[in-house]
């Protein structure tokens, strides 16, 4: 079992690293393999709408997406961390998502996904909602906590004084591990996955 988090902070030792490390030794207390991809401060490509991987597999930036895309069959679930801007996620980070998750055509399904933010005072549950609807596009499980997924602070040493935001991260981490346990010992006993119907698109015209 392994668990790809994703690191959408421009600062790579940061607050959003601080809450996501918290995750990852709880994780490793669990026998649970992960690691926290940093996605770097060099510009980050939007989708295009050109229609590349849909026929490719792959994304026509040949970046960090299509990196994780060849290997994205090894993850079994995904935590994604922002910190907060204007009320919602890093612009980076969501550049980097909408172009890994259309261009993974299905092949979330089934990973568990959990998202956190880190602020210094506001719009945490706002940037929650928007990066919780990848997930839930995605036929994806959302892994849950004790509170919603945030930590508090400037600093990474403020984050570390958030004690009820740290308490959160490994709860979380506690969860994903005890599900994705589950899952492992549903598939042995012969509990598949679902085989989802063909999917169904609606545009809505008059």
């Amino acid at each position: 079992m392994k668990v790809l988090m994703i690191n959408g902070s421009p600062h790579e030792k940061g607050c959003t690293y601080t809450a996501l490390s918290e995750i990852k030794n709880t994780l490793s207390k669990e026998g649970i393999d992960s690691e926290i991809l940093y996605l770097g401060t060099n510009a980050m490509y939007g989708c295009i709408a050109c229609g590349y991987c849909s026929q490719n597999g792959k994304c026509v930036f040949d970046d960090l997406v299509n990196q994780v895309l060849s290997k994205i069959d090894e993850y079994d679930a995904l935590v994604i961390g922002s910190p907060v801007y204007y009320a919602g996620p890093s612009g980076q980070l969501t550049a980097f998502l909408d172009r890994l998750f259309y261009a993974s055509k299905g092949r979330m399904a089934g990973k568990l996904g959990a998202s956190i933010m880190s602020c210094r005072r506001g719009g945490a549950s706002a940037t929650f909602d928007r990066l919780n609807k990848y997930f839930t596009i995605s036929n994806m499980p959302v892994v849950s906590s004790q509170y919603w997924n945030q930590v508090h602070g400037n600093t990474p040493s403020e984050v570390l004084q958030d004690k009820e935001g740290m308490q959160t991260m490994r709860t979380l981490a506690q969860n994903l591990a005890w599900l994705l346990k589950c899952i492992e010992e549903g598939e042995k006993n012969g509990i598949t996955r679902p085989k989802y119907e063909t999917k169904i698109n609606t545009n809505f015209i008059r």
